[in-house]
């Protein structure tokens, strides 16, 4: 018998308490502790009051508890270098070094990386922010009624990406960008092609020389239905095989997934840990929209409800090179998340809310709720603490049936100014 393990998720959101609720199901789990989780996570398990970008703090909590395996839920604590900074100190833990993670944290490096290691991409042009309404006019995106993408250069919380309908948006979206998501993310540029199709997810462990694919998901970025009004963190995603073909899957593994493992291993910074392709499959093929180098919010819910391996023998084969020997199971059909997100969300949300029902939807057969943005207040409340609130996920045999079960248990919960999607999947 193994020894039993205690658990450190590093995060606060949807996405980690869903990888908290993973390791739960661990038989070889003892103990979990999130730093620093919120009102569901502490639940399943013990909140520290250490933020995602104190590293140091991390790294201190986690060598005097004797942490077994640390698992880093989001973006911002692995470009700070906190995988780095746990190695040095012989520490386990899941998630790629701050160079690794550069793949994220620099849209720059990322296109440029793929460039290099030709993996199929849109065109882009990178610039200094005061210098990239200029480059608008250098002809490579077409004429001034032409769409194009603006990207921030830094990490950007899922609102640093604006597709303009032509070049009077994009300029206004550029001389914006720095008020949205901070002069530093924006202090560079990029600009894309538009590239029209369809979007898909596809998310995979990765130990450096192997991977294993998830089963592919797709996110639902826009907070209005009809995927209108501006981008979010996420207001909902389904997981479904349908998503790619076979061939499409093989496309993708040639041509982009082996050529990237390769290129990070050529420059020095093997990548281990959870890699996620945002991929447009458009007429002529996959193209590779932007790297993630952490789990997804949603998709990480709607991917967790069906993992039937035990999370940390994943963990174990990612960090001793034998993700290839590993046989991971997925359960069969379709998984949902709907997005329950707070009045006000993107721009200005409200919290203090106080939320009713979710016992009674998380009662439900095949419905896990997960909590984002919620705390506790003086009377033991479960209130708002957040933009996005809760996501509320079930699996079903079938897409539909997955969606029928999430959005009924949707209609058990209520807050004053509750706004969510219901055209999540379609």
């Amino acid at each position: 018998m193994k020894n039993l393990m205690q658990i450190l998720v590093i995060g606060s959101g949807g996405r980690e308490h869903a990888l908290c609720w993973a390791f739960k199901k661990s038989a070889r789990v003892s103990k979990i502790f999130c730093a620093n989780g919120n009102a569901g996570i502490s639940e399943v398990a013990e909140c520290v009051p250490i933020t995602p970008s104190e590293v140091r703090k991390l790294a201190d909590f986690a060598e005097s508890r004797k942490i077994d395996l640390t698992f880093v839920g989001g973006e911002i604590s692995l470009a700070l270098g906190v995988v780095d900074e746990f190695e040095s100190r012989s520490l386990r833990i899941i998630g790629p070094k701050a160079a690794a993670a550069r793949l994220e944290s620099s849209k720059t490096f990322a296109k440029e990386f793929m460039a290099r290691h030709s993996v199929p991409t849109a065109q882009f042009l990178a610039a200094p922010a005061s210098d990239a309404s200029e480059a608008l006019y250098s002809g490579r995106f077409g004429g001034p009624g032409s769409p194009v993408v603006v990207k921030a250069d830094g990490l950007a919380a899922g609102k640093g990406v604006v597709v303009a309908t032509n070049r009077a948006e994009a300029i206004s979206a550029i001389e914006e960008m720095a008020s949205r998501v901070g002069s530093e993310a924006a202090s560079r540029i990029v600009l894309e092609e538009c590239l029209v199709g369809r979007e898909v997810s596809l998310i995979m462990f990765a130990d450096g020389e192997s991977f294993a694919l998830m089963p592919p998901t797709r996110d639902h970025k826009r907070i209005g239905e009809k995927d209108t009004g501006p981008n979010t963190g996420g207001m909902g995603a389904i997981t479904d095989s349908s998503l790619l073909s076979e061939e499409q899957t093989r496309e993708i593994v040639e041509t982009m997934i082996e050529p990237t493992l390769r290129g990070c291993r050529e420059e020095h910074f093997p990548f281990r840990g959870i890699l996620f392709l945002g991929l447009m499959i458009t007429e002529n093929g996959p193209k590779l929209l932007e790297y993630n180098v952490r789990f997804g919010d949603p998709e990480t819910q709607s991917i967790l409800v069906r993992l039937e391996t035990d999370i940390v023998d994943i963990c174990e084969a990612m960090l001793e090179g034998r993700l290839s020997d590993l046989d991971i199971s997925w359960t069969e059909g379709n998984s949902a998340c709907v997005i329950l997100a707070a009045e006000g969300y993107p721009d200005k949300p409200r919290t203090g809310d106080v939320i009713s029902g979710i016992e009674k939807a998380a009662a439900r057969n095949n419905v896990t709720v997960f909590h984002s943005g919620t705390a506790r207040n003086e009377n033991g409340e479960e209130t708002t603490s957040g933009g996005r609130v809760l996501g509320v996920t079930a699996t079903g045999n079938d897409l539909e049936t997955a969606l029928m079960r999430a959005y009924e248990a949707v209609g058990d919960i209520d807050w004053t100014g509750i706004q969510f999607r219901r055209d999540i999947g379609k």
